[in-house]
């Protein structure tokens, strides 16, 4: 494996890809995770265990169209050369898909809605193959760790102050249609109507082409290749004697299986999460919204110190640790109800002090989701840093895409069992417990793979 020298990007231009996650972290926090996807499930459509359902086997097949198409483009676009057009065209699908949500209003067409979310995840996700793949480009495998994590921290921080700004000044109460501060929504927006859960589409639209802007200005891109035509044949081609490769490199390949296992885990319990606390508590977008908050003031906390532990013990060890706290949280919320936690080994009051989060159970919920909030960041910046030290430069595109690929090809599994299993037993609860299954496997799997990964298997 023949490695390129890299030259250090100077410092606007690592701050300009760093901005990249920036830009993209309000869509999966504010739409996806805590806004957005539990209005979806519980105010949009009349039954929440269907409208859960739909969420997730919107995800599932997002994420099935994603598997197949990342490493076709990421092979693509390291014969193209320069990644920035990619980026551009899937932001502008992202952007409008986004912009689109507005018409969510409850009772609305549930197809056109999902169909658009579908859209903007894989708009997302295509977008983040080719801004992960400039990466090995900007500064030596050294560094790689750490504006990883830093970067997936300023994202975190990205979508916490997005977060905030909704819960301030657009979610309203249902009975006073007042926000949590007193204010009328913003823009005059009616939360009978879903308006506040609505507007966040196109208030994420805007937030990511702003922050964008940056990378596209100062990052610097690979140098041209050939022309688009020849490109698609060139890296067809390149991808089969890749997936080969990849193969017959065990380590990278032991890798790529376990993130495809434990990631598709993770991703469902991040778009589940928030939907999971909505139907059981019934919580508000202002309630659901400040459990956010608090999880991304953690998860860059849990970002920071990954940064340092992933230069001190490597990103395997920051991995296995942060999919372990993941296993436990997620285990914690599953077992979880009114009145118990543990599956009921712990019995807790069933008084409600009439504030936020009143119950007990309400607080051992939000405690299991600090779990989640040091790890869920941790687990994907390191395992992209992994990757990173484990490929060159010049094969940074197509490996890139293959990884993109292992975090996504069998995510429409995890998503589909939960949903299905939700939907069969009309328990929420046994669904969700699909999630462990998956973190656990994955984990099984790491732990005998080398680091970094293209050492030999011993």
């Amino acid at each position: 494996m023949a490695e390129v020298a890299v030259q250090r990007a100077t410092g606007r231009g690592i701050w300009g890809w760093m901005f990249f996650d920036w830009a993209a972290q309000p869509f999966f926090t504010v739409v996806t995770t805590f806004i957005f996807g539990p209005y979806f499930a519980s105010r949009m459509v009349s039954d929440p265990v269907v409208g859960q359902a739909a969420w997730a086997w919107g995800i599932a097949a997002a994420g099935l169209v994603i598997a197949v198409l990342s490493p076709i483009l990421g092979s693509i676009a390291d014969q193209t050369g320069p990644r920035k057009p990619w980026i551009a065209f899937f932001a502008a699908v992202k952007i409008t898909s986004l912009s689109l949500l507005w018409l969510a209003a409850p009772g609305s067409n549930v197809f056109l809605i999902v169909l658009l979310f579908s859209l903007a995840s894989v708009a997302a996700e295509f977008s983040t193959v080719f801004n992960d793949s400039m990466m090995p480009r900007l500064v030596p495998k050294s560094e790689i760790g750490r504006i990883s994590n830093i970067a997936w921290g300023l994202g975190y921080l990205g979508g916490m102050i997005a977060l905030i700004f909704v819960i301030l000044f657009m979610a309203g109460n249902l009975e006073t249609g007042k926000t949590i501060i007193g204010l009328d929504p913003i823009l005059g927006l009616d939360p009978k109507l879903g308006e506040d859960a609505r507007a966040t589409g196109p208030m994420s639209a805007g937030w990511y082409f702003l922050f964008i802007l940056p990378m596209f200005f100062f990052t610097p891109d690979a140098a041209k290749g050939i022309p688009i035509g020849p490109a698609v044949r060139e890296g067809l081609s390149e991808l089969k004697s890749t997936l080969a490769e990849a193969r017959k490199r065990g380590g990278i390949f032991r890798f790529l299986v376990a993130r495809m296992i434990y990631q598709d885990g993770v991703n469902a319990l991040l778009t589940q999460g928030g939907v999971f606390a909505a139907a059981m508590f019934g919580w508000s977008i202002t309630e659901i919204g400040i459990f956010g908050i608090i999880l991304n003031v953690v998860a860059i906390f849990g970002c920071w110190i990954a940064a340092r532990l992933d230069t001190a013990l490597g990103s395997k060890a920051v991995v296995m640790i942060a999919l372990v706290m993941l296993t436990v949280a997620t285990a914690g919320i599953i077992s979880t109800g009114p009145g118990f936690t543990l599956l009921g080994l712990v019995q807790l009051p069933m008084a409600d002090s009439g504030g936020l989060f009143g119950t007990a159970a309400e607080k051992a919920y939000i405690l299991y989701g600090l779990l989640i909030g040091l790890a869920f960041g941790p687990v994907q910046a390191s395992s992209r840093s992994y990757m990173a030290r484990s490929v060159t430069a010049a094969e940074s595109g197509r490996y890139f895409g293959i990884y993109a690929l292992s975090g996504r090809a069998t995510s429409f599994l995890a998503p589909f069992l939960l949903a299905t299993i939700s939907y069969l037993s009309d328990s929420s609860r046994l669904g969700m417990a699909v999630i462990i299954l998956f973190l656990g496997i994955g984990m099984a799997i790491l732990v005998r793979t080398p680091y970094p990964a293209d050492k030999p298997v011993e």
